[in-house]
């Protein structure tokens, strides 16, 4: 039997879930995307659960949408395949902000597209020094989901989330705690540790204040951020249905740069 896309760990208080495709940096595919939101939505109901860390197992935290994937489904001209997986991504981020609990993402490594945004989405960042940070969405002609167009710039600025999602170009874990998009950053061989010693603090205070605090912060944006995330949805099928996010799909399949020509996208037309 294959090992689980999702590994759920429980420790006390304290729920690990781990994106479990090492191999693929693990990277979001549907299967993985639909189990991640199952069990988000389990752990804010648990009354026993008081905190939730999310990070990735082997050496990346999650590379992004997995683009095997997206290239399969733009060569069969399934649009609706990646509306569904940008979709779950809307649903993944909302359930994050929505539960009455923190979230605490722990990036070991590579964080790029979805990845960066989903560890974005929580509540508390701790980086590796071996993490780096990348809206690598521009390099394969795509549209940030997952909530990007929100939280970066918000984080950030403007300025700083224009040059961040226009270039694509990864900034390491110094270069993102420095523009605050993460809390700490730590030695890879103290992450799992330090992130330990968090979570516990977090399931030791009082969790009502906490609730009640993380309901201040976020819930009078939320209908900012759904907005948004619905936006990132169909700018994300436009740009998947453009000659030049084919072009960029192959360009990884065939371990080549992109050629992008700027082409109109083709929504109206028959995909090849």
């Amino acid at each position: 039997m294959s090992e689980r896309l999702l590994e759920i760990r429980r420790q006390d208080a304290v729920v690990t879930l781990v994106l479990n495709r090492p191999q693929q940096l693990n990277a979001l595919n549907r299967e993985l995307c639909r189990e991640l939101l199952a069990a988000l939505r389990q752990v804010a109901g648990d009354a026993d659960v008081r905190v939730v860390v999310l990070t990735g197992a082997g050496r990346g935290f999650c590379a992004g949408g997995d683009l095997r994937e997206l290239l399969e489904l733009r060569q069969r001209g399934e649009l609706e395949g990646v509306r569904a997986l940008a979709t779950l991504g809307k649903e993944i981020v909302l359930a994050i902000r929505r539960m009455p609990k923190p979230v605490v993402a722990a990036v070991n490594g590579p964080a790029a597209g979805a990845g960066a945004n989903l560890a974005l989405a929580c509540d508390l960042c701790l980086a590796s020094e071996a993490a780096t940070f990348a809206q690598s969405f521009v390099r394969v002609g795509l549209h940030p989901d997952f909530g990007g167009t929100y939280f970066l710039p918000r984080l950030v600025g403007s300025a700083h989330a224009a040059e961040l999602i226009y270039l694509g170009e990864a900034i390491d874990a110094r270069t993102a705690e420095r523009l605050g998009c993460v809390n700490r950053v730590v030695a890879p061989d103290r992450l799992e540790e330090e992130t330990r010693l968090l979570a516990g603090k977090l399931a030791a205070a009082p969790s009502l204040p906490i609730a009640l605090a993380k309901q201040a912060l976020f819930q009078r944006l939320e209908p900012d951020l759904e907005a948004l995330l619905d936006y990132e949805i169909a700018a994300q099928g436009k740009c998947f249905a453009s000659a030049d996010a084919l072009e960029g799909f192959r360009a990884f399949r065939e371990k080549r740069p992109p050629v992008f020509r700027g082409e109109p996208d083709l929504s109206n037309k028959t995909l090849s």
